[in-house]
């Protein structure tokens, strides 16, 4: 079963490191955005099962995006990949619905386990 996964980070080369994993490990169909905002969009108009989230973003970032999926209270699973390592920043994303917090860059064989935990293969 392929699961669909949308990346959404500024960074190109985040983005691309993160897609590179998912795609050599897992079934997966993945989509990308640049901004929060292009996030919720495709999260408003597609079925995505998981959202691999930056936070310190352009437009939108990525609490804004957590906020937008709770009020519009879209389904999917969202694991925050970011270099804001703070304490307090991990708190507020996982009281908005996160299921983990990576820090960057993410290492494959961590992201991969905690996707396996959540059925994600």
């Amino acid at each position: 079963m392929s699961y669909s996964v949308l990346v959404c980070d500024d960074s190109t080369v985040a983005r691309k490191q993160v897609v590179r994993c998912l795609n050599t490990h897992l079934d997966v169909e993945v989509c990308q955005a640049k901004n929060g905002q292009e996030a919720v969009e495709i999260l408003q108009n597609s079925q995505i099962d998981l959202l691999c989230l930056d936070l310190t973003m352009p437009i939108l970032d990525g609490v804004g995006v957590l906020e937008a999926i709770k009020t519009l209270k879209i389904e999917t699973y969202v694991v925050v990949i970011s270099a804001d390592i703070q304490d307090q920043m991990k708190t507020r994303v996982a009281q908005l619905g996160a299921l983990k917090f990576l820090e960057k860059p993410v290492k494959a064989e961590q992201l991969i386990s905690l996707l396996s935990e959540y059925g994600i293969r």
